[in-house]
Parts: C-alpha cells; sequence; structure tokens
C-alpha cells in the first residue's frame, strides 16, 4: 500500500532543498560577489581598494553565517541602525540553512527507506515525486522572477516589507552605513538570477529525470 503521507513529505522537503540551496548559492559561494567587483565599479564608488572590499564583505559573510560573533564590516563604517538589519538577516540566513538541512535530511532518509522496501512511495500518473516539487517551485518562481525583472525596485522594497516587517533599518544611508555601497542594486539584481537560474535548472532536471524513469519503467513492463 502506498504510503501517501511519506511521499506528501518528501515532495515538501524536495521544494523545500531546491529553494533553500538555491537561495544559499550567492551566499555561500563567495567568488560570485568577488568576480563582480570590478565589473560593477565597486572600487570607484567606493574608493576601496578590491583587498579592502572583500575584506569588509567576508567579514560580513562571516558574521551572517558563522555562529556567534559580532558586526564588522572591515574598513568600512557602519551605524547601530546598519549593524541591527544585518543581525535580522543573519536570523534569516540561519533559518535557510537549517531548513536545507532538515529537508535534506528528510529527503535522504526517505528514499534510503523506500529502496529498502520500508516504504511505498505514491507515483502519480507514474511520475516520482520530485517531477512535481520541481515543476511547482519552477512554476511559482518564474512567476515571481517575471515580477522582479519588470520592477525590481518594487521587488526588491516589497520583499524587505514581508521578511522585515515594520523596519526601516534596510534603508541604509551610504554616509554612515558605507558598506552598502559595496552591495550595489546590480550585486542584488544578479543574485536574484542566480537564484532563479539554479531553481530552473534544478527543477527542469528533476523532471526530465522522472520523465525518463517513467519511459524506462513503462518499456520494462512492456
Amino acid at each position: 500500500m502506498k504510503n501517501k503521507i511519506c511521499t506528501v513529505i518528501l515532495g515538501v522537503a524536495v521544494a523545500v532543498m531546491i529553494l533553500t540551496f538555491s537561495i544559499g548559492l550567492p551566499i555561500y559561494f563567495r567568488p560570485f560577489y568577488y568576480w563582480q567587483i570590478e565589473p560593477l565599479d565597486i572600487p570607484f564608488y567606493t574608493d576601496k581598494t578590491v583587498e579592502e572590499i572583500r575584506a569588509g564583505y567576508d567579514e560580513v559573510l562571516d558574521y551572517l553565517t558563522l555562529p556567534g560573533g559580532e558586526f564588522g564590516a572591515g574598513s568600512f563604517a557602519f551605524s547601530e541602525e546598519g549593524a541591527a538589519h544585518f543581525a535580522d538577516c543573519k536570523v534569516l540566513f540561519n533559518l535557510n540553512f537549517f531548513a536545507f538541512l532538515i529537508s535534506s535530511a528528510a529527503v535522504i532518509l526517505l528514499v534510503i527507506l523506500a529502496r529498502r522496501g520500508r516504504v511505498a512511495l505514491w507515483r502519480p500518473f507514474g511520475l516520482d515525486i520530485p517531477f512535481f516539487s520541481g515543476a511547482g517551485v519552477l512554476g511559482a518562481f518564474l512567476l515571481i522572477g517575471a515580477v522582479v525583472a519588470a520592477d525590481f525596485d518594487t521587488a526588491f522594497a516589497v520583499f524587505h516589507a514581508i521578511f522585515f516587517p515594520g523596519k526601516d533599518n534596510w534603508l541604509f544611508d551610504p554616509a554612515t552605513d558605507e558598506i552598502i555601497g559595496a552591495m550595489p542594486e546590480e550585486f542584488f539584481m544578479n543574485c536574484a538570477i542566480l537564484i532563479v537560474s539554479s531553481i530552473i535548472i534544478i527543477s527542469l532536471t528533476l523532471m526530465v529525470i522522472s520523465i525518463v524513469r517513467k519511459h524506462k519503467t513503462k518499456k520494462t513492463v512492456e
């Protein structure tokens, strides 16, 4: 008998894993930022060397991704309000990280149980559940991507209103929070492009694999 509860859990876990992995790419793959320092003319706009910019960015990311620690931004000046915003970001980054770990563990566990015959997973229309996870996440983020591409400024403001309700400390003053000059709007737009691209690639890959498996299973039965 097919276990629909475990099947739904697997579907949700795969969707969360796709999303959190993609969000984590521009966070944990720091060369993605390094490669943009000179193309975006960040040394010119911040009056800092490439080395100073990298050092400041690294200190900010260390604070955001590592346990404990106090906020710092290298040679860049920052205000209490700016540091408070990064403290809020740290909570979201940690949430994304642990959601990825938990969803990955759930996927691995359920796949192992299914292969050992301990759990019988439901396959609607003969397709693996990751097909539907990928299709769901892909559809949602293609829609979000279209909205962001149409008006990035508004989408950026709405994003902060949702995840930082009632706060305006994300509206940095470059005079007191110099680090924002090292993270221009183009950088965040490129992060969004990377996230959506990752979601598209992973989702399509899972969907194609599921379709291929369906056809192979059909041929074997025939």
